[in-house]
């Protein structure tokens, strides 16, 4: 008798169990992990499963806020910014899901048209064959409505979308992305002009941040010229070395993340070393810092604030780190913390006197001739001169392209790719005729064993 009450209190504690909702008011259900095996976007989450970003998903759509937030979608769950858990979209925009039980969003863009007032700074997301207008979260009278109302000649169930406002794009224009297709639709005449990106992936989702443009395909991303569709530099890259903060790929400080950075075959972007010997390597989101025998790893983000990532050139001179950016160039003082100086960043022509984007620049012997490389030319700028323009310029002959360079106490350092090459200065990378013996950055730079 007492065994059967046992087990009838059994079968009850696991039939409420089984009746309990799987969720409510936002709380989570932790689910079973998706098989590893499958991609991320075959496995369908819902409204139970805890979706988590750092384990390579495909996000479904991205638009970043008025306040310049990014939102990240996933099935019927939303990212906020960089970090932090999931979330139900209906949380913040509860009409997706009364107009649409569909439980994702297919593309989603900042409307930037100040000639049009009662579309600028709105997010609008797309769903199937509907388009949905929010103001700060609320839904604009009128809709959801259908794609074609409202963007004539675009069609429905789409992947992608981001806007391109005035002078990025010759007039403010939204980019549509479905399959091999791109459309660019001019708001104001609301002409549709159809595009070839031949360089790119198709988009799975895409977003503007920071006045740049990034194609998301699977977990991996190509940033774009908006107009062209041309990618340039070493893409596609890692969206968790970008724009996730996860324990193996993001800022955490451990010997284990130093390591990975130390020890990366991946290229680095700009190195520079000070007159004291310290020295500093740029990699995508992080930085390695070498003083003596003391490494140290961190975000560009945390250490240089004003940066976001992806710096293309570095070089030091009287003290300052001069940090080059796409046509931009900002300039900080050396110390504990950086101090960014105030009137930077600046323009690259008005600063260096080149037009960017660069991809390698350094200061010698000499102290105050600035050396920058782009493509297969390298210019001197005299950095004592007002205002500061090339004095001089040179082919190079051995290396299509270079990724970084220093100068140092061991002569000039050129960095291609996971190697580099040791001249004495400038001028022999550029007279000589033979490449030097090749050595690996990792090993001989970062004291790496492997």
């Amino acid at each position: 008798m007492r065994l059967f009450a046992q087990t009838l209190a059994l079968c009850l504690a696991v039939s409420l169990s089984l009746a309990v909702p799987s969720h409510h008011q936002g709380e989570h259900v932790a689910a079973e992990e998706p098989a590893e095996d499958l991609p991320a976007h075959h496995h369908s989450f819902h409204h139970g499963a805890v979706i988590d970003r750092c384990k390579g998903i495909e996000f479904d759509a991205v638009a970043v806020n008025e306040e310049g937030v990014p939102y990240f979608f996933k099935g019927d769950h939303l990212f906020k910014g960089f970090h932090g858990e999931a979330e139900l979209s209906n949380e913040t925009f509860a009409e997706l899901d009364d107009h649409h039980h569909l439980g994702h969003v297919d593309a989603a863009f900042r409307m930037h048209s100040e000639d049009s007032p009662e579309h600028h700074d709105h997010q609008f997301f797309f769903l199937d064959t509907k388009v949905f207008s929010y103001y700060k979260h609320k839904l604009e009278p009128d809709y959801p409505k259908d794609i074609s109302e409202m963007f004539p000649g675009i069609p429905d169930h789409l992947d992608g979308a981001v806007e391109c406002p005035k002078p990025d794009c010759p007039s403010d224009t939204v980019i549509f992305f479905k399959g091999d297709d791109i459309y660019h639709f001019d708001i104001k005449t609301k002409k549709v002009d159809e595009k070839e990106f031949k360089g790119m992936p198709n988009c799975t989702a895409a977003f503007r941040y920071m006045e740049h443009y990034y194609c998301l395909h699977g977990h991996q991303f190509s940033k774009f010229d908006p107009i062209t569709g041309d990618v340039h530099g070493r893409y596609p890259k890692e969206i968790r070395d970008y724009f996730m903060r996860c324990s193996h790929f993001g800022d955490k400080k451990t010997e284990e993340h130093l390591e990975r950075e130390k020890c990366s075959r991946v290229h680095l972007d700009a190195i520079t070393q000070e007159d004291d010997g310290d020295l500093y390597a740029f990699r995508g989101h992080h930085f390695i810092s070498v003083s003596g025998d003391k490494f140290h790893s961190d975000t560009i983000e945390s250490a240089f604030k004003e940066l976001h990532s992806e710096v293309d050139a570095v070089f030091s001179y009287q003290e300052h780190l001069y940090m080059i950016k796409d046509n931009q160039v900002f300039v900080y003082k050396v110390g504990e913390p950086h101090t960014h100086l105030d009137g930077y960043p600046k323009p690259l022509k008005e600063e260096l006197g080149i037009e960017g984007p660069v991809d390698a620049a350094f200061v010698c012997a000499d102290k105050h001739i600035a050396h920058v490389i782009k493509g297969k030319t390298i210019y001197d700028v005299d950095l004592k001169a007002s205002p500061r323009v090339s004095v001089n310029e040179g082919p190079l002959t051995h290396f299509k392209q270079i990724d970084a360079a220093m100068c140092g106490p061991k002569g000039l350092t050129v960095v291609i790719g996971s190697h580099f090459y040791q001249f004495e200065s400038p001028l022999q990378m550029i007279a000589s005729k033979a490449i030097p013996e090749k050595h690996n950055v990792a090993q001989e730079l970062f004291g790496c064993d492997h």
